[in-house]
């Protein structure tokens, strides 16, 4: 029986979002089996759950944007060599440079192992390259593999392993189509979107690139046709974008569709958002690395239209062909969820991006480099 790795974890913050989740993911899943999850960051308000799972935290401030960032490289070679460390994780590029600068003054016979993860479709760059330098490269999907070998071609292909993001099915379980006490629960709470037509979401944060405006356009198209239908889209309502949804109120005001658009802050209670709508959204403008919203609404089993590009649309074309639509054109976007709200599509009943299958597959790429360094060894 090989003995407990010691993981450290480097990334910016622990506040929100999908780096984030995988972090504590991955904390959770090591802790889980045995092996010991240290977590360094400035901190945020996801730390006191990374504890309750049993993983612990260093505070530093390793991603600042600032030249003084690097005077926690001393810092963080202490840790590490205090620590034991096996392996340095590092899933974002400032901290990725901080890691490997507290590496380099390491004797190489006691140095961690260094693993990154491509979360993103960052602009090619020699900051940015810091995340192709790891021992092994995690990519979250072929997209970002793709991408990673295209523009960084001297990067070793051996190097990559291809890791999706994945879902728990316990916390986004399959909801009966339609179901209509999920749909009056949401009417109870945003009048809105009660009525007897089908319910559209959008979930994403209050910026452009997420395409709310092209679900206002697809709102207004929709109803021309006589359906009742209606949008919801949480997360538009955040401190310091309050302009942002102003523009959005006058677009629908514009086409109006006003009275039959909700637009809210995130929910904590997304599984039941998707159990209460007939379609889910997913109109990013820019392509993005992964599309945990078409997973996360096919485990619920409510079908998807998004825009055919990225790692939305790679999962699209795998999982649930017919709601690919080709990047911005409308009259397709408005032809495809017609025909999905008419008839939907047979989905999945299993798909392969669980989160029990991320988590052993990042688990088996720290194997792999502790299973290298024993051969070394020997």
């Amino acid at each position: 029986m090989p003995p407990p790795l010691t993981v450290v974890q480097l990334l910016p913050a622990l506040e929100s979002g999908g780096v984030e989740r995988s972090t504590l993911e991955i904390a959770e899943a090591l802790v889980q089996a045995g092996h010991r999850a240290i977590v360094v960051s400035a901190g945020g308000r996801l730390v006191p759950r990374l504890r309750h799972v049993g993983a612990e935290h260093v505070e530093l401030d390793i991603g600042r944007k600032s030249p003084l960032v690097l005077r926690h490289v001393p810092a963080l070679r202490r840790l590490l060599r205090r620590e034991r460390a096996d392996i340095v994780h590092a899933r974002s590029r400032l901290p990725a440079w901080v890691g490997w600068r507290a590496l380099r003054g390491m004797p190489a016979g006691a140095r961690p192992r260094f693993v990154t993860t491509v979360h993103g479709l960052n602009s090619p760059s020699r900051y940015s390259a810091i995340m192709v330098r790891g021992e092994r490269v995690i990519c979250v999907s072929r997209t970002v593999r793709d991408y990673v070998l295209h523009h960084y071609p001297d990067t070793d292909a051996g190097r990559i392993r291809v890791v999706p993001r994945g879902v728990d099915p316990a916390r986004f379980p399959r909801a009966p189509h339609p179901d209509p006490q999920a749909r009056a629960r949401l009417a109870a709470l945003h009048p809105a979107l009660g009525g007897t037509g089908p319910l559209l979401l959008l979930p994403g944060r209050g910026t452009r690139l997420k395409g709310h405006a092209d679900a206002i356009a697809l709102l207004a198209a929709l109803r021309a046709d006589g359906p009742d239908a209606r949008l919801w889209m949480p997360g538009v309502l955040q401190a310091g974008r309050e302009g942002y949804a102003d523009e959005l109120r006058a677009l629908a005001r514009a086409a109006g569709v006003e009275a039959v658009l909700e637009l809210g802050p995130a929910t904590d209670a997304i599984a039941a958002a998707y159990a209460g709508c007939d379609l889910v959204l997913q109109l990013s403008r820019k392509p993005e690395a992964f599309g945990r919203t078409v997973i996360e609404a096919l485990s619920v089993g409510r079908a998807v239209a998004g825009w055919d590009h990225g790692g939305v649309g790679e999962l699209l074309r795998e999982l649930q062909p017919a709601g690919a639509v080709p990047p911005f054109d409308m009259a397709q976007l408005v032809q495809a969820a017609r025909a999905l709200l008419a008839q939907p599509p047979a989905l999945p009943d299993t798909m392969d991006y669980t989160l029990r299958s991320m988590q052993d597959a990042t688990l088996h790429v720290y194997d792999e480099l502790r299973d290298d360094r024993d051969h070394t060894a020997r």
